[in-house]
């Protein structure tokens, strides 16, 4: 079994029989027998897995008083395990903590019983009845403070289920938990899972989803379900944000790295559609500028050209086709193979061609070629930046200069902003961009009017503590890059705002930041640009659906010359099942 395992001083060795499940489990996250043998710990087997990390559930049909104390463990028995659901058994093993993807990454633990002995004394018994998961039953509050002398850890804070969502579900790990009809609040993925959320009414979106709206909004009655049921058996739903599972749903509660608490449900009731589609925006007016924004989720020529015709149809149906696109995760013309390869014009010569075989027009692009493994990403793809657009309606003021690591610089010639590179990449040299795709600058003229555009992939979230993690508040490591990105790039702008007060400037991209966040607010310093995402009502701001909650990652800013605009987050992908990427893409239209 992957992961850690924790042990930690316990209770002198009991009698074969004398400990039970809720001894076992204690009234903190860590079980005060860890690391110690116990012997013929009674319960009825509720869950049986036979894949993944294999083994079985029991649960105590004789609880103990205490709310705090979980009458169900997990048995680890690494290979298929030989009972059944409804058997009656004795488990001897030793209890540990297991840290699924490993104790550094901040998770919480799972109190589990390893190397068993098990004895099976009866079959066929009722198992104990669900414990009812829904809004009634679950704290409003979503997680204790941390204790400062353990570095924020909540393991050893005494539970309290009625005040606390994830000691609620602490209480209740391994036992035997039911749901009824719930509102899916994240997709059906590959990996046979689905979102699924305790509180409807709560941070609702104009999907059905549950927005992600501040860092004290964690929405704590979401809930990923699994089935024990292997999909060959019993094919896992397909569901879209917005669906209704249909319950009851019954099965022992478990946890992962994959987005905490969980229920591995012994079947599952039907998907009824909710009525969710994807969107599509309007075309842009005569007169407006149209620039949009969309992750391409690692493109590259290996691609089926299913994937490019999805992305094609999202351009030109979902977008309408804007003037100038900025893509993100456009990866060199070996995808990801790693052998030096850096050029990415067959992977955007596929792509254009296929946006102009769905109806769009012919697009130009420009960009500039990473250098080999500097930009991070999916290794060997190199991923970049890319500005796509329309010679037809706009021009790119084109001036030769800038590569992998020379930048472009402002200048002011004429009483006018201009850069000495375009395209040209912002301050590569700079520390904020080391393993990260470097800003994309560029001018270009609409109707006789310049505007700058500046395509941009801040660093991502990887390596910030979970939501659902044993350290409350989570820390977000990865927040210190993105915030010097954000400042370089602000920087910028103001040199821009500097050369011409009126120039017009355009920040987009893939921000992997909130519109909430001290990111965002550095971008926006000094008033030097505003996001229109919060030009939008709250229900319809996000691009990016993550472990059922709903969020903006990707974002589009604007300098105070673009005084009236019209913007749009196009929910076409991240709500769906059925998606062409994991990003939800996004157009602004304006005059200039």
């Amino acid at each position: 079994m992957c992961g850690a395992l924790l042990a930690q001083p316990s209770p002198a060795a009991a009698e074969p029989g004398a400990v039970r499940v809720h001894d076992i489990q204690g009234t903190t996250r860590v079980s005060p027998y860890a690391g110690q043998q116990v012997t013929d710990v009674p319960g009825v087997v509720t869950g049986v897995r036979g894949y993944g990390s294999r083994g079985f559930w029991i649960q105590d049909p004789d609880p103990d008083a205490s709310a705090a104390t979980s009458e169900g463990v997990f048995v680890f028995t690494s290979s298929t395990p030989r009972v059944a659901v409804g058997d009656a058994v004795r488990v001897s093993g030793t209890v540990g903590e297991y840290y699924p993807g490993g104790a550094g990454s901040g998770v919480q633990s799972v109190t589990q019983i390893s190397r068993p002995t098990v004895t099976v004394e009866s079959s066929g018994n009722a198992l104990p009845a669900p414990f009812a998961l829904n809004a009634r039953a679950l704290p409003h509050r979503y997680a204790p403070e941390g204790d400062p002398a353990a570095e924020g850890s909540i393991e050893g804070l005494p539970l309290r289920p009625d005040r606390y969502a994830l000691d609620l579900y602490e209480s209740l790990e391994g036992m035997n938990v039911g749901i009824g009809d719930s509102r899916v609040v994240g997709p059906s993925t590959s990996f046979y899972e689905l979102w699924v959320t305790l509180e409807p009414h709560r941070n609702r979106t104009a999907g059905g989803g549950q927005r992600y709206a501040s860092y004290d909004a964690q929405n704590g009655g979401r809930l990923k379900i699994e089935s024990l049921v292997p999909v060959a058996q019993e094919p896992f739903p397909t569901a879209n944000t917005g669906d209704l599972l249909t319950g009851p749903a019954e099965g022992p509660l478990d946890y992962d790295e994959f987005g905490g608490y969980l229920l591995a449900a012994r079947g599952l009731g039907e998907v009824v559609p909710g009525g969710n589609r994807p969107e599509a925006a309007r075309p842009q007016r005569e007169g407006e500028l149209a620039i949009a924004t969309y992750n391409v989720e690692n493109l590259h020529p290996g691609n089926p050209q299913a994937k490019f015709d999805r992305l094609a149809e999202g351009v030109v149906a979902g977008l309408a086709s804007p003037d100038i696109v900025a893509l993100e995760e456009i990866q060199d013309n070996s995808g990801p193979a790693n052998d030096g390869t850096v050029a990415a014009d067959e992977t955007l010569r596929r792509f254009t061609d296929a946006i102009a075989a769905a109806g769009g027009p012919r697009y130009a692009w420009t960009s500039v070629d990473p250098e080999d493994g500097a930009d991070g990403g999916q290794p060997g793809g190199n991923i970049r930046n890319v500005l796509l657009y329309n010679p037809e309606r706009v021009s790119l003021t084109e001036r030769a200069g800038g590569d992998a690591t020379t930048g472009t610089e402002v200048v002011r010639e004429d009483g006018r902003a201009r850069l000495t590179a375009s395209p040209g990449r912002i301050d590569p040299a700079n520390p904020a961009w080391e393993d990260s795709r470097k800003p994309l600058a560029a001018e270009f003229v609409f109707r006789g009017e310049t505007v700058f555009v500046v395509a941009n992939h801040f660093a991502s979230k990887g390596g910030d503590q979970p939501l659902h993690g044993r350290y409350q508040p989570p820390a977000r490591s990865s927040e210190e890059q993105r915030l010097a990105q954000a400042e370089a790039v602000n920087g910028f702008v103001r040199e821009l705002r500097a050369a011409q007060r009126d120039a017009a400037v355009v920040v987009l991209g893939d921000i992997n930041d909130f519109e909430f966040s001290p990111v965002t607010r550095a971008l926006t310093a000094g008033g030097a640009l505003e996001s229109a995402v919060l030009s939008l009502p709250p229900h319809e701001r996000y691009t990016y659906v993550f472990q059922g909650n709903s969020q903006v990652l990707d974002q589009t800013l604007v300098s105070p010359a673009i005084r009236r605009f019209d913007y749009d987050i196009v929910h076409l992908n991240a709500e769906f099942a059925d998606q062409a990427s994991d990003h939800d893409p996004q157009v602004i239209r304006f005059r200039l």
